[in-house]
């Protein structure tokens, strides 16, 4: 599957290497493309899946003018609201992120993923916990993208949960903001969530 990434900061290259590991193509599309990078309108272009890891604050411009190139694909929304300074949470209210996405983008299959994930457990010796894998937690309204994503977070080494609609975007950004807040508190980002589910 070809996979792309616009972003190339370490969410965007951890989880694309992880990616590429499990036998995708993955492209990353930059403002100013290099060392075979693609331009940002490229990479929406190239991707039979998109996944944005860029800033929350440039989502709504980036998505606008690349509408067009992004309908009928899935599109991976990894973004979380927050001031890039000092990694505080942007409230939003009652409103996601995720939500936001999916408005600015009726004819994209949007998926909320990823998001709760910090890059430094993006890697291969680092995606367990006590024999435990950790969670993925995908949202969606799109029934067989979340499941698409599923499969990709399951062959990259996570255990992919899908939790239901988009809605539950604003869920998941609430608990990358507790991840955040537990990291910068002491915590650091040599961690994660695990979700257990008695079957």
């Amino acid at each position: 599957m070809n996979i792309s990434f616009i972003g190339a900061g370490n969410v965007a290259s951890s989880l694309g290497n992880l990616f590429a590991n499990s036998g995708h193509t993955v492209k990353y599309g930059t403002q100013n493309p290099n060392d075979g990078q693609l331009s940002i309108s490229e990479a929406c272009i190239f991707g039979e899946v998109v996944c944005f890891a860029i800033p929350y604050s440039a989502m709504e411009d980036v998505l606008t003018i690349n509408k067009e190139s992004l309908k009928g694909k899935i599109v991976v929304d990894i973004t979380n609201a927050i001031n890039i300074e000092d990694w505080s949470p942007l409230f939003l209210g009652e409103d996601s992120g995720g939500e936001q996405t999916a408005r600015l983008l009726p004819e994209s299959k949007v998926v909320k993923a990823f998001n709760t994930i910090f890059a430094d457990v993006m890697k291969p010796e680092k995606q367990q916990f006590d024999g435990q894998k950790l969670t993925a937690f995908i949202a969606s309204d799109d029934t067989e993208a979340a499941e698409t994503i599923k499969k990709l977070a399951d062959e990259a080494g996570f255990s992919g949960f899908v939790v239901g609609g988009i809605r539950n975007a604003h869920h998941l950004e609430a608990i990358a903001h507790l991840n955040i807040a537990v990291a910068i508190s002491g915590g650091g980002t040599d961690a994660g969530f695990t979700y257990f589910q008695r079957k």
